[in-house]
This record gives C-alpha cells, sequence and structure tokens, in this order.
C-alpha cells in the first residue's frame, strides 16, 4: 500500500481537486492520498468530489489556516 502526498499549498480552485483526482486515478486499490492545501473552498469541495466517487475519506484536518485531506482509493 502507498501513501501518495500532494502539496497544493497558495493553489487556488480548481487546481487542489483537479491534482487529488488525478492521484486518485493513478493510485492503486487501498492507497492513500493526502492532499494539503490552504484554499478553504477546496477543503469543502474535496471531500464532497471524494463522496460521489465512492471513495473512504479517512480524515480532514486543519492547522494554522493549513488543511490536510485523507482518501482511501
Amino acid at each position: 500500500m502507498a501513501e501518495i502526498k500532494i502539496d497544493c499549498i497558495n493553489e487556488t480552485c480548481p487546481v487542489p481537486l483537479v491534482e487529488a483526482r488525478k492521484a486518485l486515478r493513478k493510485a492503486s486499490k487501498g492507497d492513500v492520498v493526502e492532499i494539503t492545501g490552504t484554499h478553504q473552498s477546496s477543503k469543502k469541495e474535496i471531500p464532497m468530489a471524494v463522496k460521489s466517487m465512492g471513495l473512504e475519506l479517512l480524515g480532514v484536518e486543519e492547522e494554522g489556516g493549513v488543511w490536510s485531506i485523507r482518501i482511501r482509493k
């Protein structure tokens, strides 16, 4: 099982969501993708996209204005 990290700090929509989708397409079943960013609307959009793709949202954390979203394919 791999862990894929994507850094989208200081990127605005739709970059974090697009990068998340790209990573999830490349990931194998069971892999964990972690996206970090600062754009607040992406923090809401990515979990909604994860749900619509039928994937598992492992968690959303935020510290000092930087959020981190973990998704299992």
